[in-house]
């Protein structure tokens, strides 16, 4: 199999040289690497450097079947819902065209201005879809009672203990792809990276209590 191998690589030696590039054909790939990494960090990093290290969490859009799932799992909710790291605003939109007064906070103000650029097009008014430039870290989400997130496994712990501590107790948190370390789920739709959970916020404080009464009993 290796005398193969080596036979075909010998026969094409001609036509794909391995030993010196055409100046041409690396000019054109630097360019092209410049230019992608031009526009990586253009959307990823404003305002990356405010956010401390543990909490950074890059732009990875939300994929199509990531967004049918939220609005699969907000069926028969209502009011305000707060999109944390909304990136270009599409799973705002989804649930404001469901009835949601919703809110983006997005870091990043070129996606926020492409976001607010697209609502105006669109014509979606600002009661119902609104993007801010803030940290939602540094907010307050009590006037929430639907929080939806797609961030990274490593704050999803930290992100749990702020949502404890702030969201009314009817609220309901959806997650994407990522888990809440220590939550008992409500729902989960999907599977693989298109996985989403649902956590109503009263019946995690509830479970929490129990097992900090009885810390064995989920050994």
């Amino acid at each position: 199999m290796e005398d193969s191998i080596e036979l075909i690589l010998q026969d094409h030696s001609e036509v794909f040289p391995t030993n010196r590039p055409h100046p041409v054909v690396s000019a054109c790939t630097g360019a092209l690497l410049v230019g992608l990494y031009g526009v990586w960090s253009m959307f990823t990093l404003p305002g990356f450097r405010k956010v401390p290290w543990k909490l950074k969490v890059p732009y990875l859009p939300s994929s199509r079947d990531q967004t049918q799932n939220v609005m699969k799992l907000l069926e028969g909710r209502r009011g305000r819902l707060a999109d944390l790291g909304s990136g270009d605003g599409r799973l705002v939109f989804a649930a404001s065209s469901a009835g949601f007064q919703c809110t983006g906070f997005e870091i990043n103000s070129i996606l926020v201005a492409y976001a607010r650029s697209k609502a105006c097009w669109i014509g979606v008014p600002s009661s119902q879809a609104t993007f801010v430039k803030k940290d939602f870290w540094k907010t307050d989400l009590s006037p929430y009672n639907n929080v939806t997130a797609f961030l990274a496994p490593g704050v999803m712990e930290v992100l749990g203990e702020k949502l404890l501590n702030e969201l009314p107790e009817e609220a309901l948190v959806i997650s994407c792809r990522f888990s809440v370390p220590n939550w008992p789920q409500k729902a989960s739709v999907g599977s693989g990276l298109d996985q989403t959970f649902a956590y109503d916020i009263s019946s995690v404080r509830s479970h929490l209590r129990m097992q900090s009464m009885n810390p064995r009993a989920d050994r």
